[in-house]
């Protein structure tokens, strides 16, 4: 497990020489990035993208302007790898789970591993992709990944056990709507911009995301039941058009090599912070009631999830990656 931080960043390093003499870039030029983001700006993998845009652009002494799209205003979340790799962003975050089967090694970390925090699935994460280097991102350049934290069911009605969910339509997707399908839930996929309303309508009884939402969408006012299941985590990736980066003097891409996993704590940090504040401000606010489940709750949803490990073992064999020793990485990690 002691190998540097994301061999696809090292690689895609290793021939800047040849390619740096191709740069039209002085060394006192302005290189401006473009950075397509896909979720609103108050959220926070716009906060980490900001934070990455200053943190760039005072230690390369203002060598490098990230010029920063929310929102999706350049890209939509699933057009954003496929947009960095052909050039109309230059840097993207983008979710795996959005392209299912696309990332068979990383998607392992979005099943439900009961993390306690970011903090530790942020790690994993990382542990991942140093052990497997996944070939699934060998047309970029990986600048860091991240999570959030493990998801908690927020609801119009209360839910104070596992069997108060059955019945419910619940806006989720990925693992979580299988879990939901296995709790006799009624998963229902749908953008986080479109729950609000989705909510309001009726069309939905409750939201599986991780607890900043409270706030930053202000799902606390139309769900102030917290079932604080800590189902499974949304993994993200930065990534950068290799050519571009290969494109870039040394010394900038040495900055950005060595603030990958600074960045990526950052977040993890950032992101479990502004969750349990979010959860403390609807309380304030909003009496938003959060139910911790009891230890049967908590043996059901184990139960629940372990059929989905066995069928991700399955799934990444056929694609030529071994499932279980990634399993086993994610398990040592989440252990320590």
């Amino acid at each position: 497990m002691k190998k540097p931080l994301f061999h696809i960043l090292t690689a895609a390093a290793a021939g800047s020489a040849l390619l740096c003499g191709c740069n039209n870039n002085g060394a006192d030029a302005v290189i401006t990035l473009k950075y397509a983001n896909f979720p609103p700006s108050s959220t926070f993998p716009c906060v980490q993208m900001e934070h990455f845009a200053e943190v760039v652009a005072a230690r390369t002494d203002g060598r490098v302007k990230i010029r920063t799209y929310p929102g999706g205003m350049l890209l939509d979340a699933r057009a954003i790898y496929d947009g960095v790799i052909n050039g109309t962003a230059d840097i993207g975050n983008f979710a795996m789970s959005y392209q299912p089967g696309r990332f068979p090694v990383a998607e392992a970390l979005d099943l439900p591993h009961f993390f306690p925090d970011a903090k530790t699935a942020t790690r994993s994460l990382e542990a991942v992709m140093d052990e497997f280097n996944p070939p699934e991102f060998k047309d970029v350049v990986v600048l860091s990944v991240f999570t959030c934290p493990p998801a908690v069911l927020m609801t119009t009605r209360p839910v104070e056990s596992v069997a108060d969910i059955k019945g419910l339509s619940i806006r989720s997707s990925g693992t979580g709507a299988e879990i939901m399908k296995r709790l006799d839930a009624i998963p229902t996929s749908m953008p986080q911009s479109e729950v609000p309303e989705a909510l309001q309508k009726n069309r939905v009884a409750g939201n599986l995301s991780s607890a900043e939402v409270l706030k930053d969408m202000n799902y606390a006012v139309s769900c102030p039941n917290v079932f604080a299941a800590d189902l499974g985590v949304v993994s993200f990736a930065v990534v950068m058009n290799k050519r571009k980066f290969e494109r870039l003097p040394e010394d900038l891409q040495k900055i950005l090599r060595e603030l990958g996993r600074e960045q990526s704590h950052w977040t993890a940090a950032y992101v479990d912070n502004h969750a349990a504040e979010s959860i403390a401000w609807g309380e304030k606010e909003h009496n938003v009631k959060v139910t911790i489940p009891s230890d049967a709750d908590r043996a059901a949803l184990r139960a629940a999830a372990a059929p989905l490990m066995e069928e991700y073992v399955e799934r990444a064999k056929a694609k030529g990656v071994d499932g279980g020793k990634v399993l086993e990485v994610i398990k040592m990690m989440n252990d320590e």
